[in-house]
């Protein structure tokens, strides 16, 4: 079946994602979901809603918009991000991320720099370049780290990141919140019932709000457009890996063929092939942004939402 004709919502949209996850009456789902990827290590009780958008310190300052931010009811700061598609500076902005919260905890006057606990969660609907030979592998906690030690140099900075892609239990492996969780934010657009494995009280609610028919005129209307973005950008971003895969084929084993009959064919080839493909891809993905950037300037979406989407600087969208 079709997914832009599924039953329920998908979350992997803008308004989708934001609709389950970061308004006042659902954010029950958030508490939940939250509670469920922290795997125990910290019990969350409540949760409070925050404003996305996080201003700089001053107007020349980059401002940044978060898809889900809220607060337990120690002051813990949490973020949430749906990642719809790779991008070249994916942790890079992650990191930036984090650190809104952090310096917003500074306090004017005599201050002892004692920090709540932030905890950024990346759920990604792709899989990090350096761990595509992994398919085992798709949970990341990421902590500072001594490294001589191997041991957590500071607790409160976490980095949870989900590589959805390689999530791929069936519902009969189904053991953990956590794996019931992940399987419902993969699976939800292409379900037509609620399945049976998931029983708790939390998700027979969660699929109640999740049909598309429950939502009013307005709702539907932005949810709609919001799935069309997102169809738009993956249609564009298939096309433009297909594209740079092809390109960094020939390219690579031209290059491989040419240095192999110095040093050996197959080891030219292989070598050449790789280096193609790696760089036909990002050259294939980085014409994909900004020909994805032009066509939603063009569309009228601003140039803060689309930098957030396309991961180029505020300068390359205006230059376009």
């Amino acid at each position: 079946m079709d997914e832009t004709e599924g039953k329920y919502i998908n979350p992997y949209t803008d308004y989708g994602f934001k609709y389950l996850f970061g308004t006042e009456p659902n954010k029950e789902f958030t508490l939940a979901l939250v509670n469920a990827l922290l795997k125990g290590k910290e019990v969350i009780k409540s949760l409070t809603l925050m404003p996305t958008e996080q201003l700089g310190d001053t107007k020349e300052d980059r401002r940044s918009v978060f898809d889900v931010y809220c607060e337990n009811e120690q002051g813990d700061k949490i973020i949430i991000e749906m990642q719809k598609a790779d991008q070249q500076y994916f942790k890079d902005r992650s990191i930036y991320y984090s650190s809104f919260p952090i310096r917003q905890q500074g306090m004017k006057g005599r201050w002892r720099f004692g920090l709540k606990a932030v905890y950024t969660i990346g759920i990604l609907n792709f899989v990090f370049d350096e761990d595509k030979d992994d398919e085992e592998y798709y949970h990341h906690v990421v902590k500072l780290m001594d490294v001589e030690k191997k041991e957590v140099f500071y607790d409160n900075l976490t980095y949870i990141y989900l590589e959805m892609p390689k999530f791929r239990k069936t519902e009969d492996e189904l053991e953990s919140l956590f794996d019931k969780w992940l399987y419902a934010l993969k699976n939800l657009p292409r379900l037509l019932q609620r399945p049976a494995a998931l029983q708790e009280r939390i998700f027979k609610k969660f699929f109640e709000v999740a049909e598309i028919a429950n939502l009013d005129k307005v709702e539907y209307a932005k949810y709609v457009e919001s799935e069309k973005v997102y169809y738009d950008l993956d249609g564009a971003f298939r096309s433009a890996a297909n594209s740079g895969f092809k390109h960094g084929m020939k390219k690579g084993m031209a290059q491989g063929m040419a240095q192999g009959m110095a040093q050996g064919m197959a080891q030219g080839m292989a070598q050449g092939k790789a280096e193609g493909m790696a760089q036909g891809k990002a050259e294939g993905m980085a014409q994909a942004n900004r020909d994805n950037a032009l066509k939603m300037k063009s569309d009228g979406m601003s140039t803060e939402l689309i930098a957030r989407y396309t991961g180029l600087s505020l300068e390359e969208i205006e230059s376009l």
